[in-house]
């Protein structure tokens, strides 16, 4: 009979470190009141980062559920955070909706399109899926280039920001604390997956596919479950995105945003919340903070993501320790 590893903690090492309910809810506010005070210390410049940091933690988070708890290659991911952005603005600047009702139109949408793609793709495996679902995050960039609903290849310009009980979300400070409380929520969503009978299926279908149908568990379902909360994730991050920026263009949404993400999951570790939030952070202020070497940026980054992956293949953030 095949032997199925014990779940695995979604905090990684973190979770042998603070082991007690005092260690965690101390190093929970530590965290809150640093993200509070983030934008105070780092100004105006810092904050935009800042949030731009925050969106790639959101999605990011989606996409771990798709490649780290489900073990699904996924190189198409930026699609539904097109299909979130586009729905928003389109709904917004053709149809005078409002924002918060266009979100979960965004949300449906992005949830059919997973049902409609993965329901007949997710049977494949390993590089042919990747294949798939690369093309189709090309499929859904190009239609939004050559589609006047969507502005072409000039985008949608003059997105509304939203309103929330009398208060206008619009300058890069609301934004920052917008996204804060999204990653908090997508956190926690992430960690109560990863602990349910879903997610032990995911761990499951990830570990041996054909021993878990063996066992009962339906591996398309379930691999398509993983795929629809990844797509739930992509089109939230895709409608805020879109009402921050207040413009969007096809061009925000090619293969490149699909590896940085992936790179972000791979590189932080697999399956582990804490080193996928280090590796989205990682992937955006790294750059950022080589600015001033100039044209040779991106290849002390390139050369900086190559050691991590020789001396930590299977993430940064370490495993949890064995007792």
């Amino acid at each position: 009979m095949a032997q199925f590893p014990e779940r695995p903690s979604p905090w990684g090492g973190l979770g042998a470190i603070l082991d007690t309910p005092a260690k965690r809810w101390t190093a929970i506010a530590v965290i809150l009141v640093a993200m509070a005070a983030a934008p105070f210390v780092f100004g105006s410049y810092g904050t935009v980062i800042l949030t731009n940091a925050l969106l790639y933690v959101l999605l990011a988070l989606g996409l771990n559920v798709v490649v780290g708890y489900a073990g699904l290659l996924d190189l198409g991911f930026a699609a539904f955070f097109a299909v979130g952005a586009y729905t928003v603005g389109i709904s917004t600047l053709h149809f005078g909706l409002n924002f918060w009702l266009a979100l979960p139109l965004a949300v449906l949408i992005a949830i059919i399109a997973g049902v409609v793609i993965g329901a007949p793709t997710l049977r494949l495996r390993s590089d042919y899926l990747a294949i798939v679902t690369l093309g189709f995050g090309e499929i859904v960039r190009i239609t939004a280039r050559n589609l006047r609903e969507t502005g072409g290849a000039s985008g949608l310009i003059g997105i509304d920001s939203p309103w929330l009980f009398g208060w206008h979300i619009r300058t890069p400070l609301d934004f920052y604390y917008v996204f804060c409380v999204l990653v908090i929520l997508g956190v926690i969503a992430s960690v109560r997956l990863a602990n349910s009978r879903l997610g032990r299926a995911w761990l499951y279908v990830r570990h041996d596919e054909d021993a878990a149908e063996a066992m009962g568990i339906d591996r398309v379902r379930v691999k398509l479950a993983a795929y629809i909360v990844g797509a739930i994730y992509g089109s939230i991050g895709g409608a805020f995105f879109a009402a921050n920026l207040g413009a969007i263009s096809p061009e925000s949404f090619s293969f490149r945003q699909s590896v940085l993400i992936l790179m972000a999951v791979i590189l932080g570790g697999m399956g582990k919340i804490p080193g996928v939030i280090l590796g989205a952070f990682i992937v955006i202020l790294a750059p950022e903070l080589l600015r001033d070497f100039g044209d040779l940026r991106l290849l002390i980054f390139a050369v900086g993501l190559l050691l991590i992956m020789l001396f930590r293949p299977s993430g940064i953030w370490p495993v949890r320790s064995k007792r």
